[in-house]
């Protein structure tokens, strides 16, 4: 029988090992884009790390979307429950770090063997790079990625005569009018003018592809929308619904899009490369095809997808956890892995050396046409209160498809008139003094616009001079 001295010792020696098997418990918030089978394929990534060691348990939540995400994760941190990872849009890192809401990754990385910068710069391609640092220190370690890449019914486009996919504007509007036939309810063309940021990353191709610039990738208090390439960006998305008429009026979402495309309905898509294994599954009656975007004044496009950031507030054991799983989620095997089942690419450079990625593009090569374009991308929208700013110019893309009377010019100048006024507080900040005016834009004003245009108003044109799966919506 055991003394009392003993079973104390026993109780304690038991407590201790009980101790010492406990695991790290942290939260990592995720969304699902694309495809709602994304969200079981992550909760299976989760618990295979959770069954792969004794460390470290990870509990998944599910966010939705891109926005919404952010949105939670902020709430989190100031109930005081920080998320310890997250993946994150890769666009917000900027707004969050200089909100000091999210760690530099140094923070995580003091668990490992090499600064975080080291390992951005050295392991992940370099048109990530730009997203995942500010003001030259790394906050976000990319996980998956995207550039829009033009998605193609080749069997459609055989039947039309038409031999290859569009290189420039021109050829994408004359493949268009071939492809569309009002008898039968089938389209040229259409691309997702959606406000939760999958509208206007589609939009800021277009500028690029036209030659300008859609923000100031070094300075968060700049955006140029009252420009040229955004008027003649803007002219011809509104153009080809209602002069061309190859594409439907009003907002369209990437579920009204898939839907259309997999019913045989249109004839090309712009989405991401991210969706390609849906589109891949669902284009069952006919031949699948994927190029790059076509070209006007250059070929560019923006770099989309998602970074892994960590939140403030986490303790010492939290930060050596999220290290641990974010070291998991990004080696080239399981970052590998995820990029064959969802589409997107891996930044990682190395996931590209794996036998079984290798036997992947031989067997799609499909899949290597967001990799080719990446010689032609640029980061992503990043600025000061950068949804409300992205929106700005969003919600008024939308109003162009909405309505005729709308012009470009008019939408712009209410776009960059309000984006102003968001970042004015970061302005004045770096100004170090008050703005009292909105800060300029890189073009002359072409209008005065009092307001935001609302969906659907009719704005009359101003003066000018003359001169020149189920399927979510993110990318």
């Amino acid at each position: 029988m055991f003394k009392p001295l003993t079973l104390v010792a026993v109780g304690l020696s038991l407590a201790l090992s009980g101790a010492a098997l406990a695991k790290e418990k942290i939260d990592f918030m995720f969304p699902a884009p694309v495809d709602g089978k994304l969200t079981m394929e992550m909760t299976r990534v989760i618990k295979q790390f959770n069954e792969s060691q004794q460390d470290v348990e990870v509990r998944g939540i599910f966010t939705g979307n891109y926005d919404t995400t952010k949105i939670k994760a902020e709430s989190a941190q100031k109930a005081g429950q920080p998320p310890a990872l997250v993946i994150m849009s890769a666009n917000f890192t900027t707004d969050l770090a200089l909100k000091d809401e999210i760690l530099p990754m140094d923070e995580l990385f003091k668990y490992g063997d090499q600064k975080a910068g080291d390992f951005l710069q050295k392991e992940f391609w370099p048109a990530m790079h730009k997203n995942a640092q500010v003001m030259g220190t790394t906050y976000a370690i990319p996980f998956h990625n995207s550039t829009p890449i033009l998605y193609y019914n080749k069997t459609m486009f055989d039947r039309a005569g038409i031999k290859q996919p569009p290189q420039t504007w021109a050829e994408l509007l004359a493949d268009a009018r071939k492809l569309t036939d009002e008898s039968k309810g089938q389209w040229g063309i259409m691309l997702p003018s959606t406000n939760d940021d999958y509208g206007g990353w589609i939009f800021s191709a277009l500028v690029r592809a036209n030659g300008g610039k859609y923000f100031n990738e070094d300075y968060p208090g700049e955006v140029y929308y009252n420009t040229p390439t955004t008027i003649g960006a803007l002219r011809f998305w509104q153009n080809l619904v209602y002069k061309d008429k190859v594409m439907p009026s009003g907002v369209l979402n990437s579920k009204q899009i898939g839907a259309s495309f997999f019913s045989g309905k249109v004839g090309m898509a712009m989405l991401s490369t991210g969706a390609l294994g849906f589109m891949r599954e669902n284009s069952k009656d006919f031949e699948l095809g994927v190029a790059m975007l076509p070209a006007k004044e250059q070929r560019a496009v923006p770099i989309g997808g998602a970074s892994l950031v960590s939140f403030k507030g986490i303790n010492d054991a939290q930060k050596k956890a999220a290290y641990q799983f974010l070291t998991y989620l990004v080696s080239p095997q399981v970052n590998g892995a995820w990029s064959r089942f969802t589409g997107y690419f891996s930044p990682r450079k190395a996931a590209y050396d794996t036998p079984e990625m290798k036997a992947y593009l031989q067997q799609d090569p499909r899949a290597a046409i967001a990799l080719e374009q990446l010689k032609y991308a640029h980061p992503w929208y990043s600025t000061w209160e950068t949804v409300a700013v992205r929106k700005a110019m969003e919600n008024q893309l939308a109003a162009v498809v909405n309505d005729a009377n709308v012009t470009p010019e008019a939408a712009v100048q209410a776009a960059q008139k309000e984006a102003d006024a968001l970042m004015k507080p970061y302005v004045d900040k770096t100004a170090l003094a008050q703005v009292k005016k909105p800060f300029p834009s890189l073009s002359p004003p072409i209008a005065e616009v009092s307001s935001v245009i609302p969906y659907g108003s009719s704005v009359p044109p101003p003066p000018v001079s003359r001169g020149r799966g189920s399927f979510d919506t993110a990318h």
